[in-house]
């Protein structure tokens, strides 16, 4: 079974955000990192090149692959922010209908900027998301 690349390391958070994000993203990845932390009560650390990650989970899905993977997490891509999510449920979907300026994948809330947001929004988002992993998974 194939191994997930994406791992924690020791790589600097601050020099990942230093390298990929402009002054606004820079600006906007310090309050993604206050309100993570906030949530999670943990430190941030990268996993793998480019995510920013707080906490982690075990996860083992039906096929039986395992894994960890970061609880909440965030990255530069480019001119936008990605925030990780587990969007699932109405009082979710109702939520992203009221966040903002944004695009919606199936794990990934892309933004080009905080200001764009309705922060109370998006901190909701995070801890349901959070919420919904750790009942999950533990």
């Amino acid at each position: 079974m194939a191994e997930n690349k994406t791992k924690p390391t020791d790589a600097s958070v601050d020099g990942y955000i230093a390298s990929r994000a402009n002054a606004q993203q820079q600006a906007d990845c310090r309050e993604l990192m206050a309100l993570f932390k906030r949530i999670t009560r943990k430190t941030p650390r990268m996993w793998g090149p480019s995510i920013v990650g707080y906490s982690s989970y075990r996860y083992t899905y039906e096929s039986g692959r395992t894994g960890e993977a970061p609880l909440a997490c965030f990255a530069v891509r480019g001119r936008e922010l990605v925030v990780y999510l587990v969007p699932e449920g109405q009082e979710q979907k109702s939520l992203l209908s009221r966040l903002g300026k944004h695009k919606m994948g199936k794990s990934c809330l892309y933004f080009k900027r905080l200001a764009d947001l309705d922060r109370s929004v998006l901190e909701q988002l995070v801890v349901g998301s959070v919420a919904k992993l750790r009942r999950r998974y533990g």
